[in-house]
C-alpha cells in the first residue's frame, strides 16, 4: 500500500495509510518514538480489511515518514496531528486504539471532539506520562539539566537513550487528564499486561477510577509486556474492537 501524505494547518505533512471501509471506521494511534509500520497498526489493519472495516494509520510530525524533527515536538503538536488526521481522513464515528502515549492521545480527542468518537480501546495507554513517569522519574541532577534544555534518560528498547526536551515536559502539563474530570461518554476497554515496566498497572487501575464513562472495563494480562504485540494480546485487542463495534454499530 502506497504511503500518502496530508498538510496540517501547521504546515506539517503527515504520512498515513487509509483502507476504506464501512463504519464506524478504526483508528490506531502509536506510542511515542513509534510509528505505523508496528506490529499492532500491521494486525489491526489486516483485521479491518478482513471486515471491511475503515481503518486509519497514521505517523505524528517527527515520527516515522511523517514530516519533522521528533526533539522539536511535544504532547500537543501530536494531538493536532491527530485531530487534523481524524477530520481531513476520515467520516462520521471512530473508535479510537490508543497504544501507550496513543492512550493518551486518544484520551485528549475524545475530550476535543466527542461527538466523533464511538469507543475507545486503550492498550497499555499512558496518560500523563511526560508529568508522572518522565519529570518524577528524574532525579534533582536530571531536572537540572533537562533545565538547561534537554536530557537523556535510558530506554529499554533500544541502546540509544530518549531524549527528553524541557518543552515537552513543560507543553505535555497543559494535556494532563488525570487531574480533572474526564468524561468519555462511549464504550471503553482498557487493555494492560501486569509485566508492564513502562506504564504499570496502577496507571490503568488510575484511569479506570478516574474516567467516567457508562461502559468502561479493564482487562489484566498477566505476564503480558509493555508491547502487548503476542497473538493472544492482538487478538484480545481486535475482540475490544468488535464487542464496540457490536455496541456502536449492532446492524453493521
Amino acid at each position: 500500500m502506497q504511503t500518502k501524505t496530508f498538510t496540517t494547518s501547521q504546515r506539517r505533512e503527515i504520512a498515513y495509510h487509509f483502507s476504506p471501509g464501512q463504519g464506524p471506521g478504526v483508528v490506531f494511534l502509536g506510542g511515542f518514538k513509534s510509528d505505523m509500520q508496528g506490529t499492532k497498526a500491521l494486525f489491526l489493519q489486516d483485521w479491518a480489511e478482513a471486515n471491511n472495516r475503515a481503518f486509519l494509520r497514521f505517523d505524528y510530525s517527527g515520527h516515522g515518514q511523517s514530516s519533522g524533527d521528533f526533539l522539536d515536538g511535544c504532547i500537543g503538536d501530536w494531538l493536532s496531528d491527530a485531530l487534523g488526521a481524524i477530520t481531513h481522513l476520515t467520516t462520521g464515528p471512530q473508535i479510537l486504539v490508543g497504544s501507550s502515549m496513543g492512550g493518551w492521545i486518544s484520551l485528549l480527542m475524545a475530550r476535543a471532539m466527542p461527538e466523533r468518537i464511538a469507543g475507545l480501546v486503550g492498550i497499555a495507554a499512558a496518560p500523563d506520562f511526560t508529568e508522572d513517569s518522565m519529570w518524577e522519574g528524574c532525579t534533582p541532577a536530571q531536572k537540572a539539566e533537562l533545565a538547561q534544555g534537554q536530557v537523556a534518560l535510558p530506554s529499554d528498547y533500544s541502546d540509544e537513550p530518549y531524549i527528553i526536551t524541557k518543552r515537552l515536559i513543560e507543553e505535555g502539563r497543559d494535556h494532563l487528564v488525570l487531574r480533572s474530570p474526564l468524561a468519555l461518554p462511549f464504550p471503553v476497554r482498557l487493555l494492560q499486561g501486569t509485566a508492564d515496566t513502562d506504564v504499570p498497572v496502577s496507571v490503568a487501575l488510575r484511569l479506570l477510577d478516574h474516567a467516567q464513562s457508562p461502559d468502561l472495563r479493564l482487562t489484566l494480562v498477566k505476564d503480558a509486556d509493555h508491547r502487548f504485540s503476542t497473538p493472544d494480546c492482538l487478538n484480545l485487542v481486535t475482540a475490544a474492537l468488535t464487542e464496540i463495534l457490536e455496541k456502536a454499530a449492532p446492524d453493521a
